[in-house]
């Protein structure tokens, strides 16, 4: 489950989704493998014929600050624009996040949290928003938002520019454990540009054999990353650590 957090106002514009993590590299085309045989550590021997090809996948294509993008074959569109895919979140709140005439999905005051009616594990996330052009409050009290991954590790959303704030509740920070590896942020109402590799922690008989990892790279236009490769571990929320689910 993906879940959007705000605690003022924020837009989010129709390109979130989810796709699949796909192997960038695939087998080679033969018909006999060469070098090392399968090991303990690697099921496939090295350029092993019989290993499945990768699935083709229609690429999209980049937003921009005057159009938006396409997503590519593969992805779970979880808001396209459309009243519809409003179906794809859920809320325990009387007041509820809007869809505006622009086609984009609009925090209310006392809207709270939306989750994705969907669950996800695994998955790389692209999320585009902006906060208002009309700026109010300093720190984190201007345009506040996050992205909770599995509900528990955030990725923090709020307008940083020209407002600094501490220094692990940066935009792009996984909250209250590392900072962003830059402020990559554009001015108030301009749209910034999240994709987010998630690794879900794993766990065997009840004992983590892999924390998980993230990684956030900012301002799709120029891929500027600001978070690399950063252990999930125990978890954070609102700052405290947590147990992640088993599942």
């Amino acid at each position: 489950m993906q879940n959007l957090r705000s605690k003022s106002l924020i837009a989010v514009r129709a390109a979130v989704g989810i796709l699949p993590i796909v192997s960038l590299f695939g087998a080679a085309h033969a018909d006999r493998f060469y070098g090392d045989p399968p090991d303990a550590n690697h099921p496939w021997a090295v350029h092993d014929g019989n290993r499945p090809q990768p699935p083709r996948v229609e690429p999209g294509t980049f937003s921009t600050q005057e159009k938006q993008g396409t997503p590519p074959s593969d992805a779970i569109v979880l808001f396209d624009g459309s009243e519809g895919s409003l179906a794809n979140w859920t809320s325990s709140k009387e007041v509820k996040w809007v869809r505006t005439e622009a086609g984009t999905l609009q925090c209310t005051p006392g809207a709270g949290d939306i989750h994705s009616v969907a669950e996800f594990g695994d998955c790389q996330l692209h999320v585009e928003w902006t906060a208002p052009t009309e700026v109010k409050g300093d720190s984190q009290g201007r345009g506040n938002s996050g992205i909770f991954l599995a509900g528990d590790t955030e990725i923090q959303v709020l307008d940083n520019y020209d407002n600094p704030t501490y220094a692990d509740g940066f935009a792009g920070s996984v909250y209250g454990v590392n900072p962003p590896m830059a402020n990559a942020l554009r001015k108030p109402g301009e749209w910034q540009f999240y994709d987010i590799v998630f690794r879900r922690p794993v766990y065997k008989d009840g004992v983590e054999v892999d924390s998980g990892h993230v990684t956030v790279c900012s301002s799709m236009e120029s891929s500027f990353r600001t978070a690399h490769h950063w252990k999930v571990a125990a978890g954070i929320k609102n700052g405290r650590s947590r147990s992640h689910s088993q599942k």
